[in-house]
């Protein structure tokens, strides 16, 4: 039996592809096992549909869960078609895309269910850094299928059906459904940090084809994903003001002001995502003191400082660019780290992690120094000395070891508040000034914040044939 039908799980396909473009693989297969009765249960594609389509013209290959065959659930059949999927996506190099609606293995299917889900994951883990790999949760998403999304690149979530859990809410020790769903959309996106976002079906899908437009196909693929119409030299205007929201700015250097926010409703005070700059896809990340919503009012704040999950967000976002050689960007503006009891627990760590895959990463790195950066914090936050290729930073920028003020009070202590304004002052100008930076070489050039995006463009056209390393030669010429 065919199941390209009307069908949920095809209606998801139909609405993400191009038109007229889904070809559909293995619509005969059917479940293998006969036990408990497994063989009179009529299972059509063995409750998973797949395929290959297009999103604007870009091969993607496709598997999408039909919660109306036995739930969805997965059994050695169902498994080995999504393994099927990932095999063709590698030698053919183009993105794959998991729509979950699923009620976790096929128990009647019991140890041959669970090698598929092994089976599953080692295709992802194999595939990672490789293809793109995306997924979406339309309905449940529970138990060890949990992991699927975990282990994908990115991940979204419908927010009235979808379920993701490894633990459902009522088997968690004190709590209860319906004092805390743990399973729910809105819980799992600001809480577990793998959903980039959550969304009615249709926006969920149009988000899907918009990240695919600005990712490489694979690893090997170009970073110059779309032609640019937008002005190479356009001024960014408000860009001072609004500083504190890095959601803005990003949407105002990039062409046609098109942002793409990665994770957005978790670890907030850390903003990532992808903008394009002449048509290349350049990775962001960002520190964030503000949130403004559509009219411009201030929605939520932060300080300046760098968190645990903040960090880990970076810094998972740093690896996926550079395993697919997309450049990176960096707004700078932080002054230590978060000082609570949870984060001190975890602060020394995260910081490590993002300090580590700023400097391994080899893809072209640029930082925008667009507020303070101070202490080692800085250091972590792409900065020269950990391997930026280039440093900008904007007039009234500040950088140096701590702020002005705290650095007089630690010098001369006893010292009276006329003496210590006087220090502090003649401190800021030695110490912290972007001047003093650029100087001594940590800065490379000190932009007007409306001039930002052509300077940004011109660095990332340059750095496009970035070469880490030694280069290979035979020998000199002299």
């Amino acid at each position: 039996m065919n199941s390209s039908n009307g069908s949920a799980a095809m209606q998801r396909i139909t609405g993400l592809v191009d038109e007229n473009s889904f070809m559909e693989i293995g619509s005969l297969v059917t479940a293998r096992s006969t036990d408990f009765n497994l063989a009179a249960a009529d299972t059509p594609s063995d409750g998973v549909i797949t395929g290959h389509g297009l999103i604007d013209g870009n091969l993607v290959f496709v598997y999408s869960q039909d919660a109306s065959v036995l739930n969805g659930t997965i059994g050695e059949m169902h498994a080995k078609k999504i393994a099927s999927v990932y095999d063709m996506a590698m030698k053919m190099g183009a993105p794959v895309i998991g729509l979950i609606d699923c009620a976790g293995m096929r128990l009647q299917e019991s140890v041959d269910a669970l090698d598929g889900f092994g089976t599953i994951f080692a295709k992802e883990v194999a595939a990672s850094g490789v293809v793109p790999q995306i997924t979406a949760i339309f309905g449940t998403c529970g138990g060890g299928l949990a992991v699927v999304p975990a282990l994908s690149d990115f991940a979204f979530i419908e927010s009235a059906k979808g379920k993701m859990f490894i633990n459902s809410p009522n088997a968690i020790e004190g709590n209860r459904i319906d004092k805390c769903d743990t399973s729910a959309a809105s819980f799992q996106g600001e809480q577990n940090g793998c959903i980039d976002a959550v969304g009615t079906t249709d926006e969920i899908l149009a988000k899907i084809r918009e990240l695919v437009t600005f990712l490489p196909l694979n690893n090997e693929g170009d970073v110059y994903t779309d032609a640019c119409m937008d002005d190479l030299n356009r001024s960014c205007e408000s860009m001072d003001a609004m500083k504190g929201d890095p959601r803005y700015l990003l949407g105002e250097i990039s062409d046609a002001h098109a942002f793409f926010e990665t994770k957005a409703g978790f670890a907030k005070e850390m903003v990532t995502g992808f903008i394009k700059l002449n048509g290349m896809t350049v990775g962001a990340v960002a520190n964030c003191t503000e949130i403004y919503d559509e009219e411009g009012k201030k929605t939520e704040e932060f300080e300046k400082a760098l968190t645990a999950r903040g960090c880990r967000k970076a810094a998972e976002f740093v690896n996926y660019c550079d395993a697919f050689g997309i450049p990176v960007l960096t707004l700078t503006n932080v002054k230590g780290y978060r000082a609570t009891m949870c984060t001190e627990k975890n602060m020394a760590k995260a910081a490590a992690i993002l300090t580590s895959a700023f400097a391994s990463a080899e893809c072209p790195k640029v930082n925008l120094i667009v507020g303070e950066a101070y202490g080692s914090a800085y250091v972590t936050m792409n900065s020269k000395s950990i391997g930026a290729d280039f440093v900008y930073a904007w007039p009234n920028a500040k950088i140096g070891m701590m702020d002005a003020g705290q650095a007089a009070k630690i010098m001369y202590a006893d010292a009276s508040a006329d003496v210590l304004a006087e220090k502090a002052k003649e401190y800021d100008a030695l110490q912290s000034s972007v001047l003093s930076a650029a100087k001594r070489g940590y800065v490379d050039l000190i932009v007007e914040p409306a001039d930002t995006r052509k300077y940004l463009i011109n660095a990332f056209e340059l750095l496009y044939t970035k070469c880490s390393g030694v280069p290979y030669k035979k020998h000199g010429t002299k």
